[in-house]
């Protein structure tokens, strides 16, 4: 395991930025966010409310499955590269990893509970509780749309690389949203019902929300993922020699498909598009690469940006905002040529 450890109560651990190429993130490497202690739960013994019934481990197993391959990041990625400095957990770059999940659509679950259209949002409850910072007690509670609830691909998932969800992860089930922020993917699911208003809880309506942005009104919730470009190798720090060096990564958003990805050696005075490759799935991170040509030694910043199908740009430098949620800034590193 080449996990870093950001937290160690609550376990809170990044990805190493060399496993974010567009591939499958092992288990062990894959970045862990938790905010209260990580609940153990005997599979036999899990029970999850689905509105009026009761799902058991064995029910939910046995059901008609799927596999989804999915980047998930934490909306506090990148948190501790704001200015000015924000509280909150100190995540740099690693809070995200790509995995495949298998389970059930959340749809067929809705529909066996009878769930219909006519609620306006899903509520997830997990397992996990505690006191946040002002000494208040709450569960982790989070709620999507109907019609993202509904999208056969958001899965009530009890597997992960093809192995059964590990605890840290989420087991014995636990929420995948697609698309969404981590957060929406409740870990340790202990309920699931529907709502005739919006729910606004601790998780949705003071954390988890951004304030003091110029891009979103205040109090707006975190949602879809912004775009984001990582560079995975070369790593920052790292010596290569003059000539002709390659530089991956990959770049996801949660408005669609990767349109292009862009780096610069030259302080944005020039780009250079990368070649793009074929993502796992139209969920997951889109592998990139480029080949450049550093000829003179000394210190080079290498910057990466990327732009999605909706036309949204990795900015330069994100927005503010008090919380240090979204920003997606360029990704920029320094290498030694020599």
């Amino acid at each position: 395991m080449t996990r870093k450890t950001i937290l160690a109560d609550p376990y809170n651990a990044e990805t190493p930025l060399d496993r974010l190429d567009g591939g499958i993130v092992p288990a062990a490497d894959f970045f862990v966010r938790s905010h209260f202690a990580v609940p153990s739960i005997d599979p036999a013994r899990w029970r999850c409310e689905v509105g009026a019934k009761t799902l058991d481990f064995a029910t939910l197993a046995a059901l008609p499955g799927r596999k989804v391959t999915v980047t998930l990041e934490c909306a506090g990625n990148g948190r501790t590269l704001l200015r000015p400095a924000v509280q909150g957990a100190p995540w740099r770059l690693g809070a995200a990893g790509t995995a495949e999940y298998e389970g059930v659509s959340l749809r067929d679950l809705l529909d066996r509970a009878g769930i219909d259209g006519d609620a306006r949002e899903i509520l997830f409850v997990g397992a996990d509780s505690g006191r946040v910072a002002d000494g208040r007690t709450f569960a982790f509670e989070r709620s999507l749309p109907i019609e993202v609830a509904r999208d056969p691909d958001v899965l009530v998932a009890w597997g992960m690389n093809g192995a059964p969800i590990s605890p840290e992860h989420g087991a014995p089930a636990r929420l995948v949203v697609p698309g969404w922020y981590g957060v929406a993917s409740v870990k340790w699911l202990a309920g699931i019902r529907a709502l005739a208003t919006p729910y606004v809880g601790y998780f949705q309506g003071e954390a988890y929300v951004y304030r003091g942005s110029p891009a979103f009104p205040d109090g707006t919730p975190v949602g879809t993922m912004r775009v984001r470009s990582i560079i995975a190798s070369p790593e920052d720090g790292a010596m290569v020699r003059v000539g002709e060096t390659v530089v991956r990564g990959s770049a996801w958003s949660g408005a669609g498909e990767i349109a292009q990805v862009e780096v610069s050696v030259d302080g944005d005075a020039t780009w250079t598009k990368a070649n793009l490759g074929t993502p796992l799935s139209p969920h997951a991170a889109t592998p990139w690469s480029v080949r450049l040509t550093l000829e003179v030694p000394g210190d080079v910043e290498i910057r990466s940006r990327a732009t999605d199908v909706a036309g949204s740009v990795q900015p330069a430098s994100a927005p503010w905002n008090a919380l240090g949620y979204g920003n997606n800034s360029v990704h920029k590193l320094t290498v030694h040529v020599g």
